[in-house]
């Protein structure tokens, strides 16, 4: 099968990233594949937050409340299905559950998977996306991932599987990083620096948003996730208040985090 994307040397950085000339989406040339051991996420979480994923349980139910009010505006819960790719502790499928989705989970970590049936009662199977012995035989109303798909090598296998799993009509919701944001576009060697070295692809809201359509996804909701004018190096960090850069973002979707929710077309 041939491949929708088209890539090309990056004009300005050529030795880190490969660009689609099609949607925009950036391949990372200097990504390695490793091995998620159990210990991985709560490293991972730890140097990056200074607590436990179990020790944030109250702020990441909160932060998944807010993600499903976001979802609440296009899809009722009642009734509804979903599937989370990457369900970690399962904190956010607890709170789907809650809202009246019937949900389902797939997570790398045994461990975290164990958690999320032991201690939650969820139907959360450990194992990769990727594996066909664990892929749903059903689809889904909605379909979450939060810092997921840029983990895998092959984008447009994992776009091909997600579209699988989706009713038509149904939600897809993501979270990522974002190149439209202040760390990338003003002050790309801290960019490179802290770049994640298993991140296969990162996106923008607008590539985001092309990639989506090449599959029968119309995007209809893009946010930051957070503010940071601290990171932004140019004019807009420098000369906007707090409130008009928050503005400003949320009005360009300017972040180095977004959210964003795209419905199947029936």
């Amino acid at each position: 099968m041939s491949s929708i994307l088209e890539l090309e040397p990056h004009p300005e950085y050529p030795e880190a990233y490969m660009v689609c000339r099609r949607t925009g989406v950036h391949f990372y040339k200097l990504a390695k594949e490793r091995d998620y051991e159990d210990s991985y996420f709560q490293e991972e979480y730890k140097n990056q937050y200074k607590k436990t994923y179990y020790e944030d349980e109250p702020q990441l139910r909160n932060l998944a409340k807010t993600r499903l009010e976001m979802m609440n505006t296009f899809q009722d819960p009642k009734g509804k299905t979903l599937f989370e790719i990457g369900s970690a502790a399962g904190f956010f499928l607890s709170e789907a559950e809650k809202k009246g989705y019937k949900v389902k989970g797939l997570e790398l970590s045994s461990s975290e998977a164990e958690y999320s049936r032991d201690k939650l009662g969820l139907d959360v199977i450990s194992g990769s996306f990727l594996d066909d012995s664990l892929f749903p035989k059903e689809t889904f109303d909605a379909v979450c991932a939060f810092f997921v798909i840029e983990h895998f090598p092959n984008a447009e296998l994992v776009f091909e599987r997600i579209n699988k799993l989706l009713k038509p009509g149904g939600l897809l919701f993501l979270g990522l990083p974002s190149l439209n944001g202040p760390s990338f576009q003003t002050n790309p060697e801290e960019w490179f620096r802290t770049h994640p070295s298993d991140h296969f692809w990162d996106y923008s809201p607008d590539s985001l948003k092309k990639m989506l359509k090449m599959y029968g996804l119309v995007t209809v909701y893009k946010k930051p996730m957070s503010y940071h004018p601290n990171r932004d190096k140019g004019w807009k960090g420098k000369y906007l208040t707090h409130r008009l850069f928050v503005r400003f973002a949320n009005l360009s979707c300017y972040a180095d985090t977004f959210h964003s929710i795209a419905i199947k077309k029936i």
